[in-house]
């Protein structure tokens, strides 16, 4: 674009505008136009070439004063930077041809190996010059160009046809809505779309403290957010692009190295890497020299590609079925074991514990790919003497969880300090010995996904419907912001989802209506009260029959429950002290959850010192069976041992179980023999 161009949002803009209600239509459309050609400007100086002209907010003025007058005037076209914001989700992903094959390519670590194709290129077609470039560890994608405007977007998939990510790609902002300068008719190139190292680091460690799992390296985080369905996840995350071959074009290039300048003078982002030399010799010095510099770069590379420079040369050598004959890989070979320390997060579990972990320069571990190993606490970290920026020899535990065995190399980045406020929700942290808790309690965004799906699971409410990536989807569209929302939720809203329809909708919404009056001992353990289990909940809900009389306790009272000892007690006094937590609870009770009063007054003794275990589906479930023995003196254990007398069995018993009954000479009770059983010591059983 020229400098001496007339258009006033170029160099030192104005951020401040009449109103649109004052501006003619044609007054609008001028400034719409200048204003997107403005932006294209600046997406490319600030996303291309890491030279912005303007401000952050500069910038962020003038792209609101483009969709104002976008929406006003009705003034929105295909190419414009508005397109990278908002859109609807889809329902899924097309499959679509490509316009030319997207082959593979010969690839080895060995330099003989590399030697051998450069003397089979040479019996081909002679002395050649070759164009080196890193090997990006990314997501190879198509996209096609027509009349210089952004057209489509596909995946590799399977080298003929791919996943239309047209809608996707657009929201990247470093890949062009239209072609600068004098861009042929039509074309179609090839890029690698990937996440810098910097912003992946960034991107994992948000991950990381709000207890999600993080993506194992740049290319898997590129991948998944390129293959959402919902584009706008695309526009939250940092992906970026390479472009380095041409699959047709309505010109042609004389050389390979030829293309990559045409690409610089078409706004396409081309790598600062690329290199032109003469022989296979200079290729292999390539390739060290890169490999040297590998860990400075801020994008993951596994080798290098050489190309023949000569496209004549190229469409003689042609390709095999499925790999091209003039390009060959030369990889690196594969970090294993030692790595860098990138930076130290704390994650943040259902319980508020915090836990740091190291977040690293992938590395191969045993043949795993291991982005993040834990520290467990602060002593752990003190002990190592392990830092950010440091280098680490990386073990796995049981071949599952990575861990620092030691420190091989100290950095310079500094020294880790344990937060003293939770890095999620900014509450204080609080330290037991060597462990550490966020006070936040279900106030804490991130100890609220886990406290739902704690909620639903099995031994608390059992709300099927509701497992970890539907928790998640429904706190990242804003549905549920916290545990008492989810009886707020509506049919209409969850049936517009992505994946969801009004047969699951009309099924989580009837769950959650009946789990509205749940048996004393479910609700305790599913409002995730610190080491309390559904055992705790039982013998609690015994002791005081009701939710109010548990919430009053004192720490003296509940010391004085069997098999709750002070520890125990303390963190049952200090969940209920907390205001966001009774908060909590009060919520629920106004949406109609009302956990039933545990009726020991009713029951009796007629059972008194006898142990019961139940396994299979029986007509109630396991808990109400073991509540009602309870009611009754009996006590009710998960497994079988020498002091269980009764083994009761429904559909589909655990076999250990009726093993175990066998070894100790248990007697074991069929559940009609059982409701039997239970009838003559003057004991309903309700089904």
């Amino acid at each position: 674009m020229s400098e001496e161009s007339s258009n006033p949002y170029l160099r030192d803009p104005p951020t401040e505008f009449e109103a649109v209600e004052n501006l003619s239509e044609d007054t609008a459309k001028t400034q719409a136009e200048q204003l997107r050609e403005a932006i294209r400007e600046h997406d490319y100086r600030y996303y291309v070439e890491n030279d912005p002209r303007i401000g952050d907010r500069t910038y962020d003025a003038l792209f609101s004063r483009l969709q104002e007058l976008e929406d006003e005037f009705g003034l929105q076209t295909d190419d414009s930077p508005t397109r990278r914001v908002g859109g609807e989700p889809m329902d899924g992903l097309e499959t679509v041809e490509h316009v030319a094959p997207m082959l593979s390519i010969e690839q080895s670590g060995e330099a003989d190996d590399v030697r051998a194709w450069a003397e089979r290129v040479e019996s081909e077609v002679g002395e050649s010059e070759f164009v080196c470039e890193p090997k990006f560890d990314g997501l190879s994608l198509e996209v096609i160009y027509r009349d210089g405007a952004y057209e489509r977007a596909a995946t590799r998939g399977n080298g003929t046809e791919g996943d239309d990510v047209t809608e996707q790609v657009r929201r990247i902002r470093s890949i062009p809505s239209r072609l600068r300068g004098d861009f042929p008719e039509f074309l179609a190139v090839r890029g690698e779309v990937f996440m810098p190292r910097d912003a992946f680091q960034e991107h994992n460690k948000e991950r990381v403290e709000r207890g999600k799992d993080p993506f194992a390296n740049p290319r898997n985080a590129a991948a998944g957010t390129l293959r959402q369905l919902d584009p706008n996840v695309v526009a939250e995350r940092p992906l970026d692009c390479f472009f380095y071959d041409v699959l047709d074009a309505s010109v042609d290039f004389e050389t390979n190295a030829s293309e990559y300048e045409a690409f610089d003078d078409y706004g396409l982002k081309t790598n600062e890497r690329i290199d032109v030399v003469d022989d296979i010799e200079g290729a292999i010095d390539y390739r060290d020299r890169t490999m040297e510099a590998r860990d400075d770069l801020n994008y993951e590379i596994d080798g290098v590609v050489i190309k023949v420079n000569d496209r004549e040369s190229c469409e003689e050598l042609g390709a095999t079925a499925r790999a091209i004959r003039w390009a060959f890989a030369y990889k690196f070979p594969a970090r294993t074991e030692v790595t860098t320390v990138q930076s130290i997060v704390v994650q943040v579990g259902r319980t508020g514990r915090l836990t740091p972990v190291a977040l690293l320069d992938p590395v191969d571990v045993g043949g795993v790919t291991v982005s993040r190993a834990t520290l467990h606490n602060a002593d752990e970290i003190a002990e190592l003497g392990v830092s950010v920026g440091d280098k680490v020899r990386i073990k796995r535990a049981g071949d599952v969880i990575p861990y620092v065995e030691e420190v091989v190399e100290n950095g310079e980045d500094g020294h880790f300090e344990f937060p003293e406020h939770c890095p999620v929700c900014d509450s204080a942290v609080e330290r037991d010995g060597p462990i550490a808790y966020c006070t936040g309690g279900l106030a804490c965004d991130a100890q609220l996904e886990r406290a739902i799906e704690h909620y639903a699971s099995r031994d608390a409410l059992d709300i099927e419907g509701l497992g970890g990536e539907r928790v998640e989807q429904l706190l990242d569209s804003g549905l549920v912001e916290s545990l008492p929302g989810l009886y707020d939720l509506t049919r209409e809203e969850l049936a517009e989802l992505d994946g969801w329809g009004e047969i699951s909708a009309d099924n989580l919404v009837s769950e959650l209506d009946d789990a509205k009056s749940p048996t004393l001992p479910e609700f305790l353990t599913a409002i995730g009260i610190p080491d309390v289990g559904l055992t705790t909940a039982r013998d609690l809900a015994r002791e005081f029959g009701t939710l109010d009389a548990v919430m009053d306790a004192d720490a003296e009272a509940l010391e004085g429950v069997d098999g709750i000892g002070s520890t125990v007690a303390g963190k049952i006094r200090e969940f209920f002290e907390s205001e966001e937590n009774r908060e909590t609870v009060a919520a629920l009770r106004e949406r109609g959850v009302e956990p039933q009063e545990f009726e020991t007054e009713n029951g009796g003794d007629e059972l008194g010192g006898l142990t019961f275990v139940f396994t299979g589906a029986m007509s109630v479930t396991r808990d109400e069976a073991e509540t009602l023995v309870q009611s009754r003196g009996a006590n009710a254990t998960g497994s079988v041992s020498g002091n269980t007398d009764y083994l009761v069995v429904g559909d589909s018993p655990g076999q250990s179980k009726l093993d175990d009954a066998e070894a100790n000479d248990v007697t074991v009770f069929e559940e009609d023999e059982f409701v039997d059983w239970l009838a003559e010591r003057g004991i309903e059983y309700e089904s």
